[in-house]
């Protein structure tokens, strides 16, 4: 079977030692950025992967940015947001923003652009969660975007995170204020050219070239030799200290508000109970795995959120590596070995995995540990859309998956009310373990309404204590957010949600 691991090996000490060229090959006032995944659109209604967000914020920026090191919203557009009653919200733009052709930004943009998305029959992604939370959307004055809301709602400043475009942009074409313009945007490859009319510091470096390169090896190939300059998380972990190690790479790493986690199945017989799933978490060795396949760069999770974020409650119940007390709350569970010593497992499970190489090498670590303690586990790689399609469905037993970045604690609500369990009316349900808890319910429901900051930080507490004890899932780690450079970049800095605002401050010195 042909393994890109040993390729890459190979052929970086042939670039490192002989083959390098003595200088970069990339142009002094353009940025060469290597990424795995297209981006198909920078129109910030209709992004689809997390490139596409990445894309459209660097063109069309929103009221607000959640990209700081707590995942508070900070104001971007926005002059100020201020609520009117409980059920409306009106947004004050900054005085003088303008986008790229020139034009003001007004209010009315801003009610245009949630218009769309919030019209009947939209295709917007983001319809069905946003007419959950807005009626409708108004310009009251030039500066002035009036927000109505279907319930009173704590997350609003967090849920007005989306991309604002002039009503007047062609169609396919996006007329954003920022920091970047789309210069060109093809299958593989975008051209970012700097927007003159900014109203931020204006980007260092005038142009962005963004790459699409799909095999990953040819991505560090591309960095050691010179003809790219910057790739954030698109060298795998394992391979990122023989990255470091090359004379011309330079390697930072920041916090990540990305969870990786262990879905279960919490309809199936055995796995409903809670003591099957907390011996499953302490079978785990998190800080091995973390320190021998992630090479030390992530975080072990309590849950959610990770540790830094405002809601973040570090008194939760942990579940500690202890093979010994895993296997005693298998036999209290009545998941006894049946032969003592012998070859036969207690358990027989089943743990579906994209088909990622990286992916599936660590999902053969966790099935090894848990295999340790007597349940036999059965690792089926599945190409993505096939495999999230099978999660959805609840066709599982156990999984991995990583999520999107997560910000806001409102998140809970997504991941475990009840009502969001996956079903032919609601396929999309983020409760894909099917977990049924009714205080956790009626918290996040809580949560989700009161505006008062401290009495929203105590609703989150408790969720959290309780998720921990009842362990839908199980939270496993935080990877770092990863940026591969050459040494003649300065200036780049990491988002925990790993957006490319970074590359506003990024410049290159000269060789």
């Amino acid at each position: 079977m042909f393994s890109p691991g040993k390729v890459i090996t190979v052929t970086l000490g042939c670039v490192a030692v002989a083959c390098a060229p003595k200088s970069r090959r990339t142009p002094d006032d353009t940025l060469v950025v290597l990424i795995e995944v297209p981006m198909k659109s920078a129109d910030p209604r209709y992004a689809v992967t997390s490139y596409d967000l990445k894309l459209s914020r660097l063109v069309a920026p929103g009221l607000v940015a959640v990209d700081t090191p707590d995942q508070r919203p900070r104001l971007e557009l926005a002059e100020r947001i201020e609520a009117v009653d409980p059920l409306t919200w009106d947004a004050v733009l900054l005085p003088g923003v303008k986008f790229s052709d020139g034009t003001p930004v007004t209010a009315a943009d801003v009610a245009w652009t949630y218009s769309t998305m919030l019209a009947e029959g939209s295709d917007s992604l983001f319809h069905k969660n946003l007419t959950e939370r807005f009626t409708s959307v108004e310009a009251v004055d030039a500066r002035t975007a009036r927000f109505h809301l279907v319930a009173p709602l704590a997350t609003f400043r967090t849920d007005i995170d989306l991309g604002i475009m002039a009503e007047h942009s062609p169609p396919g074409t996006v007329i954003g204020a920022g920091p970047y313009k789309v210069e060109s945007l093809g299958a593989e490859r975008v051209i970012l050219a700097a927007n003159p009319y900014y109203h931020g510091t204006p980007p260092l470096t005038p142009r962005v070239d963004v790459r699409t390169v799909r095999d990953a090896a040819a991505r560090i190939l591309m960095l050691v030799g010179g003809s790219a300059d910057i790739a954030q998380n698109a060298i795998r972990l394992d391979l990122v200290d023989d990255v470091a190690r090359q004379p011309r790479i330079q390697v930072e790493r920041g916090p990540s508000s990305i969870l990786t986690y262990l879905l279960i199945n919490n309809t199936d017989p055995v796995l409903a109970d809670v003591r099957v799933r907390r011996a499953m978490a302490m079978a785990i060795d998190r800080p091995a795995i973390i320190a021998a396949k992630l090479g030390g760069r992530a975080v072990a999770a309590t849950g959610l959120l990770a540790p830094g974020h405002w809601a973040y409650e570090p008194d939760v119940d942990r579940w500690p590596y202890d093979p010994a007390r895993a296997r005693q709350l298998l036999d209290e569970a009545g998941v006894r070995d049946p032969d003592g010593p012998g070859p036969l497992p207690r358990l027989r499970l089943t743990y579906k995995t994209s088909s990622d190489q990286f992916r599936v090498a660590l999902a053969r670590v966790i099935a090894a540990q848990l295999g340790a303690i007597g349940i036999a586990v059965d690792v089926r790689a599945f190409e993505f859309a096939t495999f999230f399609a099978d999660i959805k469905k609840g066709s599982y037993q156990i999984a991995t998956m990583q999520s999107s970045d997560i910000g806001e604690p409102d998140t809970h609500y997504t991941f475990f009310h009840s009502s969001r369990i996956p079903s032919k009316a609601n396929p999309d349900g983020g409760n894909r373990w099917r977990y049924v808890n009714p205080r956790i319910d009626q918290l996040t429901e809580a949560g989700r309404r009161e505006i008062d900051p401290q009495k929203r930080l105590a609703i989150y507490s408790e969720v959290q204590k309780i998720i921990a004890r009842d362990l839908p899932i199980v939270p496993l780690w935080h990877e770092d957010n990863i940026v591969v450079a050459n040494r003649d970049v300065t200036g780049y800095r990491i988002a925990p949600n790993a957006r490319l605002s970074g590359l506003i401050t990024a410049i290159k010195q000269r060789p």
